[in-house]
């Protein structure tokens, strides 16, 4: 099905005699969360009839073992996770339309997002378009093969943002106290690996900081740049967390079929984490002075410094696999122990992205974590 465009304006600044595009949507074609939204029952666990007709079934290419489904129902269940936080991103700094509907953007905190980048909007929905296909895709996947697909619509329990923009409904996630993973950013630039028991500093200590205005605030004022600074570093933190998982994930897969589709899927996330690494880099400086502050130091200070440069993105070589191996550059972690659906489980916990659920749903997740790291390949 192919990815139709809204009507969007971009201008490319690489050169002055570049004019300004316009890239519009089919109005005669059918989106696909319009499709799956229509066709796709997943809390029911049943599917449209004409869905399945056209989907091959993954029996064709060997047994699903019970570790196969374990793996693919956490990663439904992230991905439900993840959508739902880009959807609350997306409502008030992204693009709204039938692809991804739902708000009405935020002036003030869509400003603040531009200054790292113009394109920040647009990157914003087509990250949430992805992750809504993600999700769509693997709970219809296991409703194919016989599966129990995911559903944690009963855990929608927390408040949105009264900012302007956002809709009020309930949320899985919580955008408004987050404890924000900066490590990655000092990990891709250096040789060590997690995987071999190497410990990363914070880059920027980011706690109990909104990635989101919870309330309308002034335009261009330090609360605001500060707000969307620390959603840029969450962006890259989620994404390279996605890109460990499915790499970790997959060691356990037996099935090729679903080996394919965590190769796949992890590719998107490595893609998103590269795009969000870069922008991260354009964060403006800026202080939020007292308790409960932050501070994002001026970016452009650490030219020079391998360690700390911004646009030192490609991932440098690292120890992998065995420490008298040349190092070479992979994602990293990728360790069941490092990267894998419980590491993920408390990852999202300890961010604070958890904070207000119950304890139904606490359970539930990690439930499904312990299960999916149990899987062992079959030979």
């Amino acid at each position: 099905m192919s990815r139709p465009k809204a009507p969007l304006s971009t201008t490319s600044t690489s050169s002055p005699n570049v004019k300004e595009t316009t890239i519009e949507r089919s109005k005669g074609s059918l989106s696909r969360r319009s499709f799956l939204g229509k066709s796709l029952a997943v809390g029911a666990g049943t599917i449209g009839a004409g869905l399945l007709a056209n989907t091959p079934t993954a029996k064709a290419s060997g047994d699903i073992t019970p570790g196969d489904v374990a793996i693919l129902r956490f990663l439904a269940a992230a991905e439900i996770i993840e959508s739902d936080l880009w959807q609350q991103y997306n409502e008030l700094g992204g693009v709204q339309d039938s692809e991804v509907p739902g708000g009405s953007g935020n002036a003030a905190y869509t400003n603040a997002l531009e200054v790292l980048d113009e394109d920040m909007p647009i990157y914003i929905h087509d990250n949430t378009d992805d992750e809504f296909s993600h999700w769509h895709f693997l709970n219809a996947f296991l409703v194919s093969v016989d599966a129990q697909p995911v559903n944690l619509d009963a855990f929608r329990t927390l408040p949105s943002s009264k900012a302007t923009g956002a809709q009020q409904i309930g949320r899985l996630t919580n955008l408004m106290h987050l404890n924000v993973d900066t490590s990655w950013y000092l990990r891709y630039r250096s040789g060590h690996n997690p995987d071999f028991n190497f410990v990363f500093p914070q880059f920027i200590n980011i706690s109990n900081r909104p990635a989101i205005p919870p309330t309308d605030l002034p335009s261009g004022s330090d609360e605001i740049q500060a707000i969307a600074n620390t959603a840029a570093f969450h962006f890259a933190a989620i994404e390279q967390g996605g890109s460990s998982l499915y790499s970790a994930l997959g060691l356990g897969a037996t099935n090729l079929r679903v080996l394919k589709i965590l190769f796949g899927i992890g590719g998107s996330e490595v893609n998103h984490f590269a795009i969000w690494h870069d922008k991260a880099g354009n964060a403006p400086a800026v202080t939020i002075p007292g308790a409960g502050g932050v501070v994002f130091p001026d970016m452009e200070s650490f030219n020079g410094r391998q360690s700390r440069q911004k646009n030192l993105i490609m991932p440098e070589p690292c120890t992998f696999i065995d420490p008298t191996l040349p190092l070479c550059s992979v994602i990293r972690p990728s360790s069941l122990a490092q990267a894998g659906a419980v590491h993920a489980f408390h990852a999202f916990a300890s961010s604070g992205l958890f904070k207000g659920q119950s304890a139904a749903f606490i359970n539930f997740i990690s439930g499904l974590a312990n299960a999916a790291d149990a899987a062992r390949r079959g030979l």
